[in-house]
């Protein structure tokens, strides 16, 4: 074993996790250690829900994520998102698609094919997802939200090459999520720019990905019931100590999946996202009763994927 810990450390990755929960100086670029996102706002109707609450119940949101796709956007709605977004200096990360569930293939229903995720299968289903990016990308939006490594390879690629815009930014989604510290690295030179970690990491275990990675950790700090459904509001402190800079992200237990999303159920939609937003305001009350001196990035951030109208 001290061998295999010795050869880690040669590659500049940890050898143990961060059982001392020793702290972090990392911030994001504005000194902030944390920020706040809200998933799921699957359409524009949504988004608005969701800031209303947000000014009802005094709860600074950075970005909002949504699950069911890019292509299951209308131009219009895809771009009233970014001319919100916009409007208020919030991120919108889309995520890509086509994907596997959405495919032909049997293997994502099968007890053992799950592990394909939503990756991409083939050729051509990767030149749909690119063609998503793409057309996210035209109309103003800056973030994404991708669950395939290559398809994050090639769009990193195309930043370099300014076939995307360079400040596009890649936030791997959980459903690719990097568990140890090794990946993460991985990840990190493939071009993600903000990364999921799995939703039952320990402290010690995410102080360890970050002792490889300088990029921000995003984590569900409230769980959706098909990835877990634990409820972590109380490790939020600990978890800033180790792993700083955090997006903390706030699903639902207790709540249906409702990708992929709709008019159809678009009530139910809306009444999650202000859920998700009361949900902030309880995490944001205990820790300014247990972390006051963590510090929230300030709105606006330039570092933040905002979209361009």
């Amino acid at each position: 074993m001290k061998k295999t810990q010795q050869f880690l450390a040669k590659l500049k990755l940890p050898v143990e996790d961060n059982h001392a929960l020793k702290a972090t100086s990392l911030t994001f670029r504005d000194g902030g250690q944390y920020r706040f996102e809200i998933p799921s706002v699957e359409g524009p109707r949504v988004f608005r829900e969701v800031l209303d609450a947000a000014q009802d119940l005094n709860v600074p949101i950075h970005r909002v994520s949504q699950g069911s796709g890019i292509m299951l956007l209308t131009k219009a709605e895809i771009s009233e998102m970014a001319h919100i977004g916009h409007d208020q200096r919030i991120e919108v990360c889309l995520f890509v698609g086509p994907r596997a569930t959405f495919e032909t293939g049997a293997q994502t229903v099968s007890t053992a094919g799950k592990v394909i995720g939503l990756q991409h299968r083939g050729a051509d289903q990767l030149v749909y997802a690119i063609e998503d990016v793409k057309r996210a990308c035209d109309l103003g939006i800056r973030s994404i939200l991708p669950a395939d490594l290559g398809l994050i390879w090639v769009v990193n690629e195309m930043k370099k090459k300014g076939e995307l815009p360079k400040n596009l930014v890649i936030k791997s989604s959980v459903t690719l999520p990097a568990a140890n510290p090794a990946t993460a690295r991985l990840f990190e030179q493939a071009g993600v720019s903000t990364l999921n970690i799995p939703t039952d990491l320990s402290p010690a275990q995410i102080g360890a990905i970050r002792q490889a990675v300088s990029i921000p950790i995003d984590l569900y700090i409230e769980v959706p019931d098909n990835f877990g459904g634990f409820i972590r509001y109380y490790e939020m402190p600990k978890i800033i100590q180790v792993a700083a800079p955090n997006y903390f992200k706030f699903g639902l237990r207790n709540a249906p999946d409702i990708y992929p999303s709709g008019i159809h159920i678009e009530d139910l939609a809306c009444r999650m996202g202000r859920e998700r937003v009361r949900r902030a305001r309880i995490a944001l009350d205990l820790l300014e009763q247990h972390a006051p001196e963590a510090k929230m990035s300030p709105l606006g951030s330039k570092d933040l994927g905002i979209p361009e109208v």
